[in-house]
């Protein structure tokens, strides 16, 4: 079994991280537009307000609002079957709450569609990826509230409508599944989700648990709406998610290793098992939650199963065992693998963890998955001629691939495509930087917004080209 000769080749990209223009097009305050840059060790600020002398990274992104057309042909040069792209909630509904959308914003993403249409590039939309409207925060409570899955659904079916007959596939949210009450947060993992910082949220439990419900059910409610919309739509959710090993196998770090790699799963289970997980449930009322599912939100569960599933994977982790000593943090919890090398940003390099993770998920569930995002944040740096020779991209790309086809041509999972994140350099949703760089294409800006924004393409570009062209089957 090799890779289909329809293998959805391509890249992801993010609004909130690329577009950029953020006073244009009738766009609102969306949260993201309100936190700063970093620096390495030193977090994203988070403000109430915009403040003089603070750097904003989305306010510019990479000017792929302006852009879209030149870098989407640099994707189509490079080959891309599929491109994915978040639509920012705040361009469609400035506030959040308004009866009518905003004209300029439909129109504006229907110029990227058709823009990828006419390269024969698949568009991939993701209705939600850390974008949404400030308004929806302050005056609601954000997903706290029951009134933000509305206002949801409704900019949902608006784009739905809008690009009815131009998209096929459709992702309801992207790694909402950080938020859980039975671990402790950052600020900005709940911000970026949810708008809120953990440190300021008073029931954190109850609250975290309350938010992680709505947004499931939104998540299956707007699968019922795509399907009635156009039966022709597929619509899944982007999960964030990583293995998790045991330190040894002593059965006791074996079981903690299983649980702690399962809390991330849950909400999978509700949206493609026709329920809310009982076990789940059950851990909210020994903990205090209380969680009331009605009729009505029993009947999204069972009609809004996903079509397909979605996969970010960038690292795996060791799960945490009574004895250990203070070591370094894996990327969303537990501790650093001492068998594995780290990127810069301190990511464990695991592509064996994708073959894993590929097999778990699709024992689990039998549904189509499509890596969403996998890539490798790195300081490239422009040598003597001019050119960025990104070997270390290339391999870490490469050991994924080999990986993923292993997974289909040996352990006979269904995966339908592979999207790199991101395929041109971004700013970085958690630091806020450009230095920490992704793509195949360079965009001259630097952490301080400076540069002239000329793209270029690295080494990689190359290489991708060849691999989408040769579909993988020559990578040694």
């Amino acid at each position: 079994m090799k890779l289909d000769d329809n293998f959805l080749w391509g890249g992801s990209i993010a609004a909130h991280q690329c577009e950029g223009a953020f006073q244009e097009g009738g766009k609102g305050i969306g949260i993201m537009d309100l936190v700063t840059v970093g620096a390495y060790g030193k977090p994203r600020e988070i403000h109430q307000h915009m403040q003089e002398n603070s750097r904003y990274p989305s306010h510019q992104g990479i000017d792929f609002y302006h852009r879209f057309k030149e870098d989407i042909a640099l994707f189509a040069e490079m080959g891309f079957k599929a491109l994915r792209i978040s639509i920012d909630w705040s361009r469609i509904y400035p506030m959040g709450d308004e009866a009518e959308p905003n004209q300029e914003g439909l129109d504006f993403y229907t110029a990227v569609v058709d823009e990828l249409l006419t390269y024969g590039i698949e568009p991939i939309v993701t209705l939600y990826h850390f974008e949404m409207p400030i308004h929806l925060v302050t005056k609601y409570g954000s997903w706290k509230n029951r009134k933000v899955v509305d206002f949801y659904l409704k900019f949902c079916e608006t784009m739905f409508q809008a690009l009815k007959g131009k998209v096929k596939y459709w992702v309801t949210f992207n790694e909402m599944n950080h938020i859980d009450p039975q671990t402790e947060a950052s600020d900005i993992f709940t911000y970026i989700i949810a708008g809120l910082k953990y440190s300021e949220i008073e029931d954190k439990k109850q609250t975290l648990a309350v938010i992680g419900y709505n947004m499931t059910v939104a998540s299956c409610l707007a699968v019922e709406v795509a399907h009635q919309v156009d039966p022709n739509n597929l619509v899944g959710c982007v999960f964030g998610i990583e293995p998790v090993y045991p330190v040894d196998c002593n059965p006791e770090n074996v079981l903690r290793a299983f649980q702690q790699m399962d809390r991330d799963f849950y909400q999978i289970d509700a949206m493609c098992n026709g329920e809310f997980p009982k076990y789940k449930l059950q851990e909210y009322q020994v903990m205090g939650i209380d969680l009331t599912i009605d009729e009505a939100d029993q009947a999204a569960f069972r009609n809004g199963k996903l079509d397909f599933i979605g996969m970010n994977y960038y690292a795996s982790s060791v799960a945490e065992y009574e004895g250990a000593e203070d070591g370094a943090s894996a990327l969303f919890g537990g501790l650093q693998n001492p068998f594995l090398k780290t990127s810069k940003w301190g990511w464990t390099i695991d592509p064996i963890g994708l073959r894993y993770l590929l097999n778990y998920t699709y024992r689990k569930y039998g549904l189509p998955i499509i890596i969403t995002e996998n890539g490798l944040g790195a300081v490239d740096e422009i040598g003597q001629d001019g050119q960025i020779h990104d070997d270390y991209r290339i391999d870490y790309l490469k050991d994924h691939i080999i990986e993923l086809k292993k997974a289909v041509e040996i352990d006979q999972v269904d995966c339908f495509g592979y999207l790199s994140w991101g395929p041109i350099d971004l700013v970085s949703a958690t630091t806020g930087q450009m230095s920490k760089r992704y793509g195949f294409i360079h965009v001259d800006l630097d952490d301080e917004g400076k540069g002239t924004l000329d793209r270029k393409r690295k080494d990689s570009f190359n290489w991708y080209q060849q691999t989408i062209n040769e579909n993988a089957e020559k990578l040694v």
